[in-house]
C-alpha cells in the first residue's frame, strides 16, 4: 500500500512551485563574469566585513569583493547586476532541519498552532474531506501545551469522529504521536500487556490498554503499519520543501536524519540540476545509510549540492512531551525524569563505530542527563578512536548543566541550537525544569562565553523554516508580539552579527564547508541572499517584516 492517494492533492500546486525552485533568474554563460553592486554587502568575513560590490565567474566562484569603482576598473568586461537600495548577506544555512518531512507536512493535516483540542479536531475533519474514504489520516503539529488544561489527548477523542479510519498524528516536536483505535488495532498484539519499549513510553489506561499516546521509541510500534511513501510521493514532498526553503533565503540545510532512499533522491536531483539547495545529509541513526557510509566513505556529488559524512543519533526525547532525560525529576511532574534512549555502553558502541568510520557524530540531546551522557560518551569514544574526524555536535543542547557547558569546548564540540525553540518553549519551559536548571537552558551567550561554536537552525517542520524568524528569536528572545518586553532571560540574547554568523559562517564550519560557503569572499561559492532592507539597521521586531528579494546559489537565482 502506498500514499498515492495524496498525489492528486499536490498536483495542482506543483506547477507553480516548480517555476520558483528551478533556475529562475540570471545565469552566467560561457566565460562571462558577473559583477554585483548593492547598497550593503555584509560578507561575514572578519577581514572585510562590508563591501558594496563583488565579482564571480561563470562557475559561480567569487573572484573578488570590494568597492564598486575599483572592481569596475579591474573587471570592465563583467556583466553588471545592480541591487541598489538593497542588502546582500551570505546564503542562509539551517544547521538542523528535516527537509523531506517539511514537504510531507504540506500534504498532511496541519495542526500547528491549534489552540485547543477542538480546533485540532476541526482541522482534521476538514483535511479528511479531501482524501479518499478509508485512507489513512496523517498529520502533525498538535501541542497539548497550547491547550486549556495542557492534558494529552486520547484515542477516544479521535474515535468519536473516525471510528473506522486509521489516524496517526505526530506531535509538533515529532517525539510523540496520537493514534485512534483503528490504527492501534492494526498492531494490537504488539501493544498488549503492561510492558514498555526501550527509550519509549506507551501511555496506558488503568486497565493497561493503550490510550493512544506513544512517546519516542514507542512510536515505532504504530509507525510500522503506516503506508510507506513511494518515490513519486517523495519527489512531490521534496518539491514543496524546496520551494519554501528557496523563498526564505535558505541556500543550505543540514538534513538531520537521512534514509538511504532519500539520500539517493537528493543525489539524483542534483545530477538532474533540480536541487536548488546544498544538503548536508546526516545518516538516520544506525541504519542503512550509516552502513553504506562506513563501507564507501563520505559521499559528495560533483555539483557540491550533496555531502554525506555524518550520522544523527538520539540520546533522549523532547521537553514538551517530557521525554527529555533529566538528572532530577521534572519540576511539574516529579514522578518522571524522562527517557534515555540508550544505556551508556550501547550509546558508546554506536558513537565509537561511527567515529571509527571517519564520520562526524551529531547526537540529539535535550535534557541535562542526556547532554551529560553524550559528553561522557564522546569523551570515551575519542579515547577509543584517537584519529576521529572531530567537530562532533550535540543537536539542541537545550537544557545543560551550567558546569557542563565548558566541556563542549574541552572536547572540541559544536552546539547545534535552534533559537525559535526558546521562544516557543518559554511559556512553559521553566515550569518543566524549575528556576535553577533553566539557567542552563537555551543558554546561547553562555556557550559563546565558553568559546563553543554555535551552529543555528530551526528544526523545521517543528518550527517555521523561515530563518528570519530564527534571527529574530535569537536577538529578541520574545514572541512575535514582542513579549516579554525585554526578552526572556535577556542576558542570553545574541547580537545580530552573532545570529547571522550562526546561520552562515558557523553553520558552514559545522558541516566542514567553511572553504566553500558561509562567507562572501574570494574563492568561495557565490551563495547569497538579497534583502529589501538593511538588516543591520533594523530593530528586532522589524526583522519579522524583512523580505527576501532573491536567493542565489553558485551565482544563479533559484528564487526571486
Amino acid at each position: 500500500m502506498t500514499l498515492r492517494n495524496l498525489l492528486p492533492l499536490a498536483a495542482g500546486m506543483m506547477l507553480a512551485l516548480n517555476a520558483c525552485t528551478e533556475n529562475a533568474g540570471h545565469t552566467p554563460s560561457g566565460d562571462g563574469l558577473v559583477r554585483i553592486n548593492a547598497a550593503h554587502i555584509y560578507t561575514m568575513n572578519p577581514q572585510q566585513p562590508e563591501v558594496d560590490s563583488l565579482v564571480y565567474d561563470a562557475q559561480g566562484k567569487i573572484l573578488e569583493t570590494g568597492h564598486r569603482d575599483a572592481l569596475a576598473k579591474r573587471y570592465p568586461e563583467a556583466e553588471v547586476l545592480d541591487f541598489e537600495g538593497q542588502t546582500i548577506i551570505p546564503g542562509l544555512i539551517d544547521a538542523h532541519g528535516h527537509l523531506y518531512n517539511l514537504g510531507v507536512t504540506k500534504m498532511q493535516a496541519n495542526l500547528v498552532g491549534a489552540e485547543s483540542l477542538e480546533e485540532a479536531l476541526e482541522r482534521l475533519q476538514e483535511h479528511a474531506q479531501q482524501l479518499p474514504e478509508g485512507s489513512w489520516l496523517l498529520g502533525r503539529g498538535w501541542d497539548q501545551n497550547d491547550w486549556p488544561g495542557q492534558a494529552f489527548p486520547t484515542n477516544l477523542d479521535l474515535d468519536a469522529l473516525f471510528p473506522d479510519r486509521p489516524v496517526w498524528l505526530r506531535r509538533v516536536d515529532g517525539h510523540a504521536a496520537w493514534a485512534n483505535s483503528a490504527a492501534m488495532d492494526l498492531v494490537k498484539q504488539r501493544l498488549e500487556g503492561e510492558w514498555q519499549p526501550d527509550g519509549g513510553l506507551i501511555m496506558r489506561n488503568e486497565d493497561g490498554t493503550p490510550n493512544g499516546i506513544f512517546i519516542d521509541g514507542a512510536m515505532d510500534l504504530v509507525q510500522a503499519a503506516v503506508p510507506v511513501a513511494d518515490e513519486a510521493l517523495m519527489e512531490r514532498a521534496l518539491d514543496y520543501a524546496l520551494e519554501e526553503t528557496a523563498r526564505f533565503g535558505l541556500t543550505g540545510v543540514h538534513e538531520a536524519g537521512t534514509s538511504w532512499p532519500l539520500l539517493q533522491l537528493y543525489l539524483k536531483r542534483s545530477r538532474e540540476g533540480r536541487l536548488p539547495l546544498r544538503v548536508y545529509a546526516m545518516a538516520d541513526g544506525a541504519n542503512e545509510t550509516l552502513a553504506r557510509l562506513c563501507e564507501m566513505g563520505p559521499i559528495e556529488d560533483d555539483a557540491g549540492r550533496v555531502l554525506a559524512r555524518s550520522v544523527k543519533l538520539y540520546a533522549d526525547g523532547a521537553l514538551g512531551s517530557r521525554g527529555a532525560a533529566m538528572i532530577e525529576p521534572y519540576t511539574d511532574a516529579p514522578e518522571t525524569k524522562g527517557l534515555l534512549f540508550h544505556k551508556n555502553q550501547a550509546l558508546l558502541s554506536l558513537v565509537a563505530k561511527a567515529m571509527g568510520c571517519g564520520l562526524q557524530v551529531n547526537t540529539h540531546a535535550i535534557g541535562d542527563a542526556a547532554n551529560q551522557q553524550v559528553l561522557d560518551t564522546y569523551q570515551d569514544a575519542m579515547e577509543q578512536v584517537p584519529n576521529h574526524l572531530g567537530r562532533h555536535r550535540i543537536e539542541h543542547a537545550q537544557i545543560v548543566q551550567v558546569e557542563d557547558i565548558s566541556r563542549f569546548r574541552e572536547l572540541g564540540l559544536i552546539a547545534s541550537m535552534q533559537p525559535t525553540h526558546a521562544t516557543s518553549d518559554m511559556p512553559w519551559a521553566e515550569q518543566r525544569v524549575g528556576s535553577e536548571r533553566i539557567l542552563g537552558g537555551y543558554a546561547w551567550q553562555r556557550f559563546i562565553s565558553a568559546a563553543v561554536p554555535l551552529a543555528l537552525g530551526s528544526d523545521f517542520p517543528v518550527e517555521s523554516a523561515n530563518p528570519l524568524f530564527g534571527l529574530y528569536s535569537a536577538i529578541a528572545r520574545a514572541d512575535h508580539e514582542g513579549m516579554p518586553e525585554d526578552g526572556w532571560y535577556p542576558d542570553q540574547r545574541l547580537s545580530i552579527q552573532q545570529a547571522i554568523a550562526g546561520f552562515t559562517r558557523d553553520a558552514a564550519y559545522a558541516a566542514f564547508m567553511e572553504d566553500e560557503v558561509g562567507q562572501l569572499k574570494a574563492g568561495l561559492r557565490a551563495d547569497f541572499v538579497v534583502l529589501d532592507e538593511n538588516i543591520m539597521d533594523l530593530k528586532a521586531e522589524e526583522i519579522l517584516d524583512l523580505k527576501v528579494v532573491s536567493t542565489w546559489i553558485d551565482g544563479v537565482a533559484v528564487y526571486q
